[in-house]
Parts: structure tokens; C-alpha cells; sequence
């Protein structure tokens, strides 16, 4: 079992299953959806991606990844959930940056190129862009 640092909660780990080559990484990945970040327990948007970046060096192409919410993924899979997570809270850091309000943040969709995919469930575009924009 390995500490992420504060990520999705302040309190996330991983379990690796080294002989059979599987990882359990926790709600640090939902595969497939958008995660929920608890910031109220000191969860946030770079620490997810510091998790994601550190889960990407732990495994192969062959690794069994579980995550917290979805169905077991894979490498690949786990590297395109990094990618958005990068590109969205570069996104929304942007529009922040130009002292764009939370509403007027939505309004611009920082996260349109990854709905289709990721904004299926529980955190919709929306609340997604609510939950990064209250860690940039």
C-alpha cells in the first residue's frame, strides 16, 4: 500500500498485487467519468494529477488497473484519464486567470472536447468545471 498525498481526499492510497501484477488505485481514477474531488476533506485537482502521473510509473501495459468507479481499465486508458485531467485544469486556469467568474467559466465549456467520453455520470461538464476551478 502506497500514501498519494492528499489527491481525491487527503486520505487516498493505492494497493499493488506486485506477483499478479495488478494495481488498486482507489477514486483517484474514475474510468470513463469525470471524478467527484473532495475538497472539504483536503482533495484537489493537482493532487489527482500527481496520483494519476504516479499510478502512469507504476505500471505496464499489461497491469490490471482497478479503479474507484468504472470498469477495470488498462494503461492506455488510465493515460487518456491523466491527459484530460491535464487539459481541462489548463483549461480552466486560462479562463480564471482572465478573472472569469465560476458561472462565466461554465458558460465557456472548458470541457467540451471531453464530455462525450467523461461527462456521463455523477459529474456532469458542469459540476466538473466547478470542482477544478475551486483548485486553480
Amino acid at each position: 500500500m502506497q500514501y498519494y498525498g492528499p489527491a481525491h481526499t487527503d486520505s487516498d492510497i493505492s494497493v499493488v498485487f506486485e506477483e499478479a501484477d495488478v494495481i488498486h488505485v482507489g477514486d483517484t481514477w474514475w474510468n470513463g467519468f469525470y471524478p467527484f474531488i473532495d475538497y472539504s476533506t483536503g482533495g484537489g485537482i493537482d493532487g489527482m494529477i500527481r496520483a494519476t502521473k504516479r499510478n502512469l510509473t507504476l505500471v505496464t501495459d499489461k497491469t490490471i488497473i482497478i479503479p474507484g468507479h468504472g470498469p477495470v481499465g488498462n494503461k492506455t486508458g488510465l493515460s487518456e484519464y491523466y491527459d484530460m485531467l491535464v487539459a481541462i485544469r489548463s483549461n480552466v486556469s486560462r479562463i480564471k486567470e482572465q478573472g472569469k467568474s465560476l458561472a462565466e467559466t461554465i458558460a465557456e465549456k472548458p470541457t467540451a472536447a471531453y464530455d462525450p467520453k467523461w461527462g456521463q455520470f455523477l459529474m456532469t461538464p458542469a459540476i466538473f468545471t466547478k470542482l477544478v476551478y475551486a483548485g486553480v
